[in-house]
């Protein structure tokens, strides 16, 4: 197999062959695909989460073939295409697995992060955490969903069903998860930085009712409010544009650090939460909601070994959508 490997912080991903991995008891080798860059693969080779495995190939919104089983593999069979996310294994025993939280499981592994990702050829995967998918027939379109649209669709739960949501930081994440909730016949208000024009039409294209700079006041007060973009100055602002009774979520693994805020802004039952991975119950919903809602993913297709500068272009914005590794 041949993977982009993550060794050292400031270090560029490198491109290396190894044996081909044989799946355990209860894994499957899934062929990969395609496999969307997420931000959080940023903040993992940029450091700002401790304690990954090293090294490591990062990657965690994976399309592929089942190409191999392990010993107790029933609900998979070799050919079919699966999508493995971001939560790659609980434990099954702590408080938060027995209540059915396992988003919170004490002894997790994450894909990508604390075990091998899909920037690569092959990737092994624990098969009680890949979800087949009969019916994506483009697995190019399909690995997005796989993160930005689970932790998208976990994030819009959290927001409640008010009608007017707003959307702060308009990239992978939101242009699918904006697609639902107009589907449900809600207003997407799109927030992004200054003097991005792009994203704003992007948002627009999509049928967001109003587009934005994030330091701009929305028409109408807003019911919720969904920040997908790290900037921890974004939650003041973000509680300024919510009604009373409204919600903040923050949909991030990472964000920068909340600055002092004035309580004014969020008394009057106004609430702040936290989206923490998903479930397998969030993939199993979304996964039947996503072709019913038409949603089509917007996608800007790079080769595996150049990995690198996919990230790069993450990180400045460069293209609308998602960025998807094709080995």
């Amino acid at each position: 197999m041949k993977a982009m490997v993550f060794r050292a912080v400031g270090e560029p991903l490198t491109l290396e062959e190894r044996p081909d991995p044989q799946p355990g008891k209860g894994e499957i080798r899934v062929r990969v695909e395609a496999c969307a860059v997420c931000r959080t693969d940023l903040h993992v080779i940029d450091g700002d989460l401790p304690d990954p495995k090293h090294p490591v190939i990062p990657g965690h919104e994976i399309v592929g073939i089942v190409d191999a089983l392990g010993a107790d593999v029933h609900d998979h069979k070799i050919g079919e295409r699966v999508g493995v996310p971001w939560l790659g294994h609980t434990c099954g025993h702590c408080p938060y697995c027995l209540a059915e939280r396992e988003n919170l499981c004490d002894f997790p592994l994450f894909t990508g992060y604390t075990r091998d990702g899909g920037f690569a050829t092959h990737v092994i995967a624990d098969a009680d955490f890949a979800f087949a998918m009969p019916g994506f027939s483009d697995p190019v379109a399909a690995a997005p969903l796989m993160c930005a649209g689970l932790i998208g669709w976990r994030s819009l739960r959290m927001a409640g069903d008010g009608k007017r949501i707003g959307l702060y930081g308009f990239g992978a994440a939101a242009h699918i998860i904006a697609q639902v909730i107009i589907w449900q016949g809600r207003e997407v208000y799109a927030f992004t930085r200054a003097g991005d024009n792009q994203a704003q039409d992007f948002a627009r294209s999509l049928g967001a009712v109003w587009a934005g700079s994030s330091d701009d006041v929305p028409p109408n007060k807003l019911d919720a409010a969904i920040i997908f973009a790290p900037v921890g100055s974004l939650v003041p602002a973000a509680l300024k544009a919510v009604r009373k009774g409204g919600r903040v979520v923050c949909g991030g693994i990472h964000m920068s650090d909340v600055p002092q805020f004035p309580y004014d802004i969020l008394w009057e039952e106004r609430e702040i939460r936290s989206v923490a991975n998903l479930t397998r119950q969030d993939a199993h919903e979304f996964l039947d909601i996503a072709p019913k809602a038409g949603v089509h993913t917007t996608t800007t297709v790079y080769p595996l070994a150049r990995a690198n500068e996919a990230l790069a272009d993450l990180r400045a914005g460069r293209f609308s959508g998602a960025a998807v590794l094709v080995p």
